[in-house]
């Protein structure tokens, strides 16, 4: 039996390789080394991602689960707050969406750090609460100031504005 160390080293080389199989939209692969990675050991990466994957095949609820599940291996990592968000803006539960996205502004391990603020902006946006919206798109490009959703997604609202 492999050390914790070892078996968590093994686990995220399983991810890191599903990752890759996952954008080149190899989702059945993808998943199937996501479910490894996560029977060697559970990181909050390989649930966060094998969501991911699952919401590629329409199963947003059990993307939702995935992610429940990375927040309970990591309450940290940011990344299945955001997608918890995402998954329910898709579903048009936008005022359960927004503390999930709130939750992720604030995750200590997070990256793409802006993509809560984008979700937050389009959400807004999508309930016609421009000022709101607009002020959620400037904070994601303090973080990312080249992110083009972002820049085209403020141009259009402060036109409207």
């Amino acid at each position: 039996m492999k050390s914790e160390p070892h078996a968590r080293a093994e686990a995220l080389r399983l991810w890191q390789e599903a990752t890759t199989l996952h954008l080149e939209r190899r989702i059945e692969e993808a998943m199937t080394l996501y479910r490894r990675s996560i029977e060697i050991c559970p990181t909050a990466e390989a649930h966060t991602f094998l969501g991911w994957a699952m919401s590629f095949q329409g199963d947003i609820e059990g993307a939702i689960r995935e992610c429940r599940r990375a927040i309970e291996v990591d309450p940290e990592f940011g990344n299945p707050y955001n997608d918890i968000g995402a998954y329910l803006i898709e579903q048009g539960k936008l005022d359960e969406a927004i503390p999930w996205l709130e939750r992720a502004k604030t995750a200590k391990r997070y990256e793409p750090r802006h993509f809560p603020y984008l979700n937050l902006g389009r959400l807004y946006a999508s309930r016609g609460e421009v000022t709101r919206a607009i002020s959620e798109l400037e904070q994601a490009l303090e973080i990312n100031p080249t992110d083009p959703t972002a820049n085209r997604a403020l141009a259009k609202l402060r036109a409207l504005n």
